[in-house]
């Protein structure tokens, strides 16, 4: 394995990347005939190769209304007219919040993260001091109301010290808060956060404490390199699988998803 966890051939040839491992490794969790809010993005990438792997009859659902979306390259955005156009309905934003996601009619909400912590807060909001941040990022959009309303909720984020925190620099979007049942005394009506997918492995919660652990390394990746990704002391299952590698046919849709968005988008190669 390389460096960075990608795959290669026997030759040293590039098998697969990081980024792969994780999308393919995310798609895999989605059901067929699911309902799933797709945030745009590393979720709308998994959710769009599971529709075209194994899980064609999944009904996708963006922000901007499209229910049943079956974009041929991946949107730029909620507003892109590609989700429309592939729709099976447009509906009001306050219809697919109150209607479906509110009434409990989501099955998973998939949301990507600027930070998250140890008890699956999100943060998509600023990095720093709120008054005073470093960064300030894109904002909550629909995700607070995705993680705290959807029956279970999927993360999917790049693993290193700046986006695994010990504590986040704002919640965005309520994981377990401070863990322990917090979450449920907050009223929050879904389950909240059950998997967490990287580039270097899959993280759940513990049924008692809701505390991230780790659950499976990805093929090459060692758990101290997880660990030294991590800004808290990791907790590891003590049954640590290891993901399965990505299967061509997983790989040849992904690029082939990816090829198809870089033409349509104007760009030489897929990013």
């Amino acid at each position: 394995m390389s460096q960075n966890g990608a795959g290669v051939n026997e030759n040293g040839s590039r098998a697969y990347t990081s980024n792969e491992m994780m999308t393919i490794a995310a798609a895999r969790l989605l059901r067929d005939g699911g309902v799933c809010f797709v945030g745009i993005g590393l979720p709308s990438a998994a959710a769009n190769l599971a529709r075209a792997t194994h899980a064609p009859g999944i009904v996708l659902i963006y922000e901007s209304g499209t229910i049943g979306a079956k974009p041929t390259v991946l949107p730029l955005s909620i507003g892109d007219g590609e989700l429309a156009e592939t729709a099976d309905a447009v509906v009001s934003v306050p219809e697919i919040f109150a209607y479906w996601l509110q009434s409990g009619r989501v099955d998973v909400g998939f949301l990507g993260a600027a930070q998250i912590d140890r008890f699956a807060n999100i943060n998509t909001t600023v990095i720093g001091d709120y008054a005073h941040p470093t960064v300030r990022l894109p904002g909550a959009g629909g995700a607070p109301e995705i993680a705290s309303a959807a029956k279970e909720v999927y993360i999917i984020i790049e693993q290193n010290r700046r986006t695994f925190v010990n504590k986040v620099d704002f919640i965005t979007s309520a994981g377990y808060l401070d863990g322990y049942g917090a979450r449920a005394r907050s009223g929050a009506r879904g389950a909240g956060p059950t998997v967490a997918i990287t580039d270097l492995g899959i993280l759940r919660p513990d049924p008692v404490s809701q505390e991230l652990t780790l659950v499976s390394l990805h093929p090459g990746v060692t758990l101290e390199r997880v660990r030294a990704a991590t800004g808290w002391d990791l907790a590891v299952s003590a049954e640590l699988a290891v993901t399965p590698s990505p299967l061509p046919e997983e790989l040849a849709a992904l690029r082939e998803l990816q090829r198809r968005t870089a033409r349509a988008h104007g760009a030489e190669t897929a990013a």
